[in-house]
């Protein structure tokens, strides 16, 4: 930081001098071609990157698209379209009409400073948009923003500094990620050698036979952003309403949709639940409700993959639950069973809890630092 100081001291004492994008960067145009055709010669390790609105892209040949049309210099895309924002990229490239992008034309500028400068003030361009199907900014929009031109020198310093903030960031996640990854591989592995039984020694029970199970009878629309019951659907995700169905430890499973046989929750209190989501509330004393909880988690998925019916979307009948079969190992067998996964599943929370939070927390560092490195005068 004290280098960068020297250099805006040195060269711009009077503060820094605005210039139009347009002035130091000459603007690309786009290839006109329809979803249909990009997605026909999509290729997998193709060398061109070829560009759409939104998160879209395909690998193109160079063959495939006009010569005239694949960049080979560094450039800044403009996502221009619903998630509006900026990409730097510096391999062969193209990219559709609904986009335009950016190269050089100054030799007093720095590409990767500008796209660090328009990144930083993206939020200026969203609130820009013209409200349509898709919130969409203009040619004229990028072309005419003031962009602060401090000396090549200084330009450079800063790109040096962000570069150093973004491969950190990345590595961090990188690394607690394949923590959690190694964290949930480990855990699985000793959830199944725990919940491994000798069958002939063991007793079996359809769940119908140890299990109350049912749907609730409400809708996602019904859900509010704040309320005081926890309020479950067919996904991971916890909703809330003000009023609550049951009250009672349950184990809940999606009944329809991309959730199907995936077990999300356990429960014990009050909740409501979604109508095509199923609880199943256990009856008996010889069964321990968390131990149920682990062994679907671990064994349900696959049953029902054999046994789901497809129609537009898999899902569950209540036969197919009630014939789900479990293990009924003694009580203090399955008491240890609950507390060994209790802990595994504890470290994965955190976790995965954990991770979210440093990426943020590192993100917002290099945003405050990225900001005050791009405020002049």
């Amino acid at each position: 930081m004290s280098k960068l100081n020297e250099l805006l001291k040195e060269y711009c004492p009077n503060g820094v001098r605005y210039v139009k994008l347009s002035s130091v960067c000459f603007r690309q145009k786009g290839i006109s071609l329809t979803a249909g055709e990009m997605k026909k010669i999509d290729k997998v390790d193709a060398p061109v990157r070829l560009f759409a609105a939104g998160n879209t892209v395909a690998n193109v040949n160079y063959e495939d698209i006009p010569r005239e049309c694949i960049i080979t210099k560094p450039s800044i895309i403009v996502k221009s379209r619903g998630n509006i924002g900026f990409e730097f990229y510096d391999k062969p490239f193209s990219h559709k009409n609904e986009l335009w992008s950016y190269s050089l034309k100054s030799t007093d500028a720095n590409l990767k400073f500008i796209y660090y400068y328009l990144q930083a003030h993206s939020i200026e361009f969203q609130l820009k948009a013209k409200t349509g199907k898709l919130p969409q900014i203009s040619t004229g929009d990028t072309d005419d923003y003031k962009i602060p031109l401090p000396p090549l020198a200084a330009q450079c310093e800063i790109v040096r500094i962000l570069d150093g903030f973004t491969l950190l960031t990345a590595e961090l996640t990188a690394e607690l990620t394949a923590e959690l990854t190694a964290r949930r591989k480990q855990y699985e592995y000793y959830r199944d050698k725990l919940l491994s039984f000798d069958n002939s020694k063991i007793k079996h029970l359809r769940l119908k036979e140890i299990a109350e199970i049912g749907t609730g009878s409400s809708n996602t629309n019904e859900e509010l952003s704040i309320g005081k019951y926890p309020f479950f659907v067919r996904s991971q995700e916890i909703r809330w309403k003000d009023s609550y169905e049951f009250d009672e430890t349950a184990i809940i499973t999606s009944g329809d949709g991309v959730g199907v046989g995936k077990i999300f929750h356990y429960i014990s209190g009050k909740y409501a639940l979604h109508q095509r989501a199923y609880r199943i509330h256990i009856c008996i004393d010889e069964v321990l409700p968390k131990f149920l909880y682990f062994y679907m988690k671990s064994y349900f998925l696959s049953y029902i993959q054999k046994s789901a019916v497809n129609s537009s979307v898999t899902s569950i009948r209540r036969p197919m639950l009630e014939n789900f079969t479990i293990p009924v190992p003694p009580l203090e067998v399955q008491e240890k069973i609950v507390e060994t996964l209790d802990k595994f599943d504890k470290l994965c929370n955190d976790l995965s809890e954990g991770l979210p939070a440093e990426i943020e927390k590192r993100q917002k560092q290099y945003e405050y630092y990225r900001d005050k490195l791009l405020m002049f005068n």
